[in-house]
Formats: structure tokens, C-alpha cells, sequence
């Protein structure tokens, strides 16, 4: 891995990331990309360095994966390896590389297969939760972006169709987490969705259909209740006691993240700047949080008590994600530099040589996939 300056020049680039790091805590996020450019400043060639990086990062991602599973640490949740995938797949957008395509067609190949323990989904990523299938979807979406091969939007779709068997009218809309139990109505399975609809769209010529449900899905999302008074989002609803409340739940960052990419695929469907207003709210909220952004670094709630299971070591790199799309058709990028920020943060203070830990302010603690495709999305996110 590029290992960046030794000596002065290294202490002098972690000063400034410290310094950057302050500021952001404070600073209005149109403010920020001039402070993200500051903790860079004086460093050769930015773009080569940074995508050194996040290939370095890449690489040790891989070390991770299981040649005979197409899985990533498999006994991590099997939705990791989909959102391992995903992370892959943003690198390779990113930069064109197409070294790892034949993982991840093997992945694709193995994964789509039906599950066994749903085997009644039939396959196609079909799982017992609506979340887990969105995120699957996701990526077949941009395995689409990557290859124009219309076989991978189909699969998307027919994950879409599967999903939408679980909207009904209980809080007068969404879609069920559970799919056995039907108990829990929450934010990410929503989201996810509702980003899967807006993709299909952008992505679908003609399409009417997918649209409408999007526009739908956010319009029941932003009146549920589940964004709360100080524009964060919480977990989910209070179905699995027979209410329809917020159940004012954990502010988790991937919630923050997901709605965020959805609202900027709504904005590319319709250029109504409204959703980019919406999603500014949330995004502003995140950085400017006290416990999800202390002194400028993004910070998952379960941290400070070391409670963080393998699920939620993934959580900020899908937040960072989703803030690069938004950030990407935002004028003047507004969030680039709390992006460049956290990446600065992460690589001096939370690895150890190539491999990334959970708190980006430091100091490493130990490797897994959910750390290390967390650190994948955000080192990608700003290339």
C-alpha cells in the first residue's frame, strides 16, 4: 500500500487532518469542502494518491473472500457480501479497473442461487428480509452501470417486484422488514427500496411505473414519522407493538446514508430541487451531530460503549457512500470535504498497514470485511 510521507511531511499532513477534523464540527456544510481542501494541501498529486489507496484497501478487502463461496468472511452475515460487492463494484466504477471481474461475476453466479435458509424465495437474492434483498439489488444495478448487460437490471427488477409484495396498508404504507413475521416496518428497508425504484427508473427507458412507487415510498417515508425533530433518522416504527409511532430508535449512520442516495436518484428522475432540500436536511444534521459527528469525525452510536456488532462496523461506509452521490449533484460538492476529512482521519489514525478499523479517529483495533468494505466505500467516495 502507498504509505504517503514519512517524517515532517507526514506529521504536518496529521496536524492538518486533525485541525480539518475540528473545524468540520462546527462549520455549515457548504463550508466544508474548503476545509477538507486545507488538511490536503502541500501533497503531490491528490487523485493519484488517494486512488492508491482505496486500490491498497481494495486489495486487502479481497484477502477476505472465499474463492468457493463467492462470499466475503462467510461467516459474517450474508448480506456483507453484498454490500462487499457493492463497494467493489463503486471502486470499479470509479476508476475503470476491471481486475476482480471474475469474482465478481463467480459471486453473482454462486449468491443468486436460492438461499438455503429461503429456499422459497427462489433465488435472484430473494431473502427472508426486505433489506437484505435490497442491497443485493443495488448492486446488480451498477454491475448494469459496469457491464450495459441487461441481465443484471433484470435481476433488480425481479427483486423489486418481490419487495413490493411486502407493501401494504398497515401505518397506511411501506414495506415489512420481516418477511416471515411481518412484525417490524423500519427505515432501511424502506430506503433501500425506495433508492432501488428511483435507480430502476433512471435506468429503465419509458419507465412511468417505478417512478410513481418511489415518489410514493418517500412521500409515506417522510410523513411516518421515523425522521425526527432534529432531522435524523430513527430506526423504525412502532409495529412489533401494534403501533405505527416512531420508536424514536438508534440513529444509525446507514440510515442517515441510504435515504440520501435515494433522494439523489429522485432528484436525477425529476429535477425537483425539493428532495435535494430534503436530503441536505438529514445529510447537515449528520455532520453537525454532537454523537454522530464528534470533533468532525462520523461515528456510529454503538462506539463510545464497544457494543458495535458486524453489522453495524459497516453502517458509515454506506453513509459515505450515499453522501457522494448526493454530493455529486449538489453544486460547488458542498460535502467533499467532510468526505476527504474522514478518509484523512481513517488512514492516519484508524489502520494498521493496509487494513482499517472501526473508529476513525483511532486508533485501530482489528480487522473484519465489515470494517474493511466500511473503509473501501469511503476511501471510493472520494476518488
Amino acid at each position: 500500500m502507498t504509505r504517503g510521507p514519512r517524517g515532517g511531511r507526514a506529521l504536518a499532513a496529521a496536524l492538518a487532518a486533525v485541525v480539518a477534523a475540528a473545524l468540520l464540527a462546527v462549520v455549515p456544510s457548504a463550508q466544508a469542502a474548503q476545509h477538507g481542501q486545507a488538511a490536503e494541501h502541500g501533497h503531490g498529486s491528490r487523485p493519484a494518491r488517494d486512488r492508491a489507496r482505496a486500490t491498497a484497501a481494495v486489495d486487502a478487502m479481497m484477502r477476505f473472500y472465499d474463492r468457493e463461496s463467492g462470499r466475503w468472511q462467510p461467516e459474517s452475515p450474508w448480506w456483507q457480501s453484498g454490500n462487499a460487492l457493492q463497494a467493489l463494484l463503486d471502486y470499479m466504477a470509479k476508476t475503470r479497473s476491471t481486475r476482480y471481474m471474475p469474482q465478481v461475476r463467480h459471486t453473482i453466479e454462486q449468491q443468486r442461487k436460492p438461499l438455503p435458509w429461503w429456499p422459497e424465495g427462489g433465488g435472484e437474492f430473494r431473502a427472508d428480509s426486505t433489506d437484505d434483498t435490497g442491497w443485493w439489488a443495488l448492486a446488480m444495478v451498477r454491475m448494469y452501470d459496469l457491464t450495459r448487460d441487461r441481465g443484471y437490471l433484470g435481476i433488480a427488477e425481479t427483486d423489486e417486484r418481490y419487495i413490493r409484495k411486502y407493501w401494504d396498508d398497515t401505518c397506511g404504507g411501506g414495506v415489512w422488514w420481516d418477511i416471515p413475521g411481518k412484525s417490524y416496518k423500519n427505515a432501511i428497508s424502506l430506503e433501500l427500496y425506495f433508492k432501488l425504484l428511483a435507480s430502476l427508473h433512471n435506468r429503465v427507458r419509458g419507465d412511468r411505473v417505478y417512478l410513481a412507487r418511489a415518489q410514493e415510498a418517500w412521500r409515506w417515508f417522510e410523513r411516518s414519522g421515523m425522521i425526527n425533530s432534529a432531522n435524523l433518522v430513527n430506526d423504525g416504527l412502532t409495529t412489533q407493538d401494534g403501533g405505527c409511532a416512531s420508536n424514536h430508535g438508534t440513529t444509525w449512520t446507514y440510515n442517515q446514508g441510504v435515504v440520501l442516495g435515494g433522494l439523489a436518484e429522485l432528484y436525477k428522475a425529476t429535477h425537483d430541487r425539493r428532495y435535494l432540500a430534503s436530503a441536505r436536511r438529514i445529510a447537515d444534521a449528520v455532520i453537525r451531530s454532537p454523537e454522530l459527528s464528534p470533533r468532525g469525525v462520523l461515528t456510529e452510536p454503538c462506539e463510545p460503549a464497544g457494543t458495535c456488532n458486524a453489522d453495524q462496523a459497516s453502517f458509515k461506509g454506506i453513509f459515505d457512500r450515499n453522501l457522494a452521490e448526493l454530493d455529486a449533484v449538489l453544486p460547488g460538492h458542498p460535502y467533499r470535504g467532510y468526505l476527504r476529512a474522514q478518509a484523512a482521519s481513517l488512514y492516519e489514525r484508524g489502520r494498521s498497514g493496509d487494513q482499517y478499523g472501526l473508529n476513525w479517529a483511532g486508533p485501530f483495533d482489528r480487522a473484519d470485511i465489515s470494517r474493511q468494505d466500511s473503509a473501501v466505500s469511503l476511501l471510493t467516495a472520494i476518488l
